[in-house]
């Protein structure tokens, strides 16, 4: 790893695991509601957007507004996609995280092998 190649955080991770598994639906409320329902974490727009913006000045994920809707009072959607750099930046999150928890046993459990 580079060291221009950064870990991504737990919840950089979270929201990008979101993106994906929204697919052309992510857009803040459904982020949102995804990360409520799976993992029971109530996450402030703010929050959300911020971590959104940060994610996508490091080239992780890209924007596009949808269209005006009149649900929205006329205001579009801001949709996200995660880039390929993105993934690969999930890929080694996840490699490092699989590799730490080698041979770790918490006590009451078993192996996570």
């Amino acid at each position: 790893m580079s060291s221009k190649e950064k870990y991504l955080g737990e919840f950089e991770q979270f929201l990008l695991l979101s993106i994906l598994s929204l697919g052309d639906d992510a857009y803040g409320t459904t982020i949102r509601q995804l990360l409520a329902d799976k993992i029971e974490r109530d996450v402030t727009i703010g929050a959300l957007y911020t971590t959104l913006e940060r994610l996508e000045k490091k080239g992780f994920v890209e924007s596009k507004m949808g269209e005006a809707t009149r649900e929205r009072g006329g205001r579009a959607k801001k949709y996200f996609k995660v880039s390929a750099s993105g993934e690969q930046a999930l890929k080694r999150s996840k490699q490092a995280l699989n590799t730490m928890w080698q041979d770790v046993t918490l006590r009451g459990e078993h192996s996570y092998e």
